[in-house]
C-alpha cells in the first residue's frame, strides 16, 4: 500500500486497539495505521512534533476517535481538528464506547462524519472495524491535500 495515505486509530484500551489492528490486518491496511493512545499524541501526529516529528507530512485518510482517553478526550481532539483550516477535512469517524447522547450530540456539533458504538461482542467489534477500514481506509476519496476551503 505504498503512497496511500494513513488511518490514524486513537485507542487507550490496548484489547480494543489489538482488536482493531486484526480486523485491519486481515483487510490488508494495517501497514497504514498508526495507533496513538490518548488524544494528546493524535495531535502530536496530525501537527508533527515530538515523536513524530520527522514524519512524511500530509493528512491521514481518516481518524478513528475515541471519547474517553487520557491526557486529551476525543472530543477535545476532534474541536481542534475542526478549528484548523488545514485539518478541518480530515474524515473522523468517532468510534467508542459511549452510547451517551451528550457525547453523540457533541461529537456530531464539531463536525463528526460517523459515530460508530463499539459492539461489546468480539465478532461484532471485529466486522464493524473490517468495514469501517474498508470504506474509510480504501473506498473513499479523501478530499485533495490543501483543501481547507471553509465551509
Amino acid at each position: 500500500m505504498t503512497g496511500a495515505k494513513p488511518i490514524v486509530l486513537a485507542e487507550d484500551n490496548p484489547r480494543d486497539a489489538e482488536l482493531a489492528l486484526a480486523a485491519m490486518e486481515e483487510q490488508n491496511i494495517s501497514d497504514k495505521v498508526v495507533l496513538c493512545h490518548d488524544g494528546a499524541e493524535v495531535l502530536d501526529y496530525l501537527y508533527c512534533r515530538g515523536p513524530f516529528a520527522s514524519r512524511m507530512k500530509g493528512n491521514p485518510a481518516v481518524i478513528f476517535l475515541d471519547i474517553k482517553m487520557p491526557k486529551v478526550n476525543g472530543l477535545e481532539v476532534l474541536r481542534t481538528i475542526k478549528a484548523d483550516t488545514h485539518l478541518r477535512p480530515i474524515p473522523v469517524v468517532m468510534l467508542t464506547s459511549s452510547r451517551e447522547e451528550r457525547d453523540l450530540g457533541e461529537s456530531y456539533a464539531l463536525g463528526a462524519n460517523a459515530y460508530v458504538v463499539k459492539p461489546v461482542e468480539f465478532h461484532q467489534f471485529v466486522s464493524a472495524v473490517k468495514e469501517l477500514g474498508t470504506f474509510w481506509g480504501v473506498i473513499n476519496e479523501p478530499p485533495p491535500q490543501g483543501s481547507g476551503s471553509g465551509k
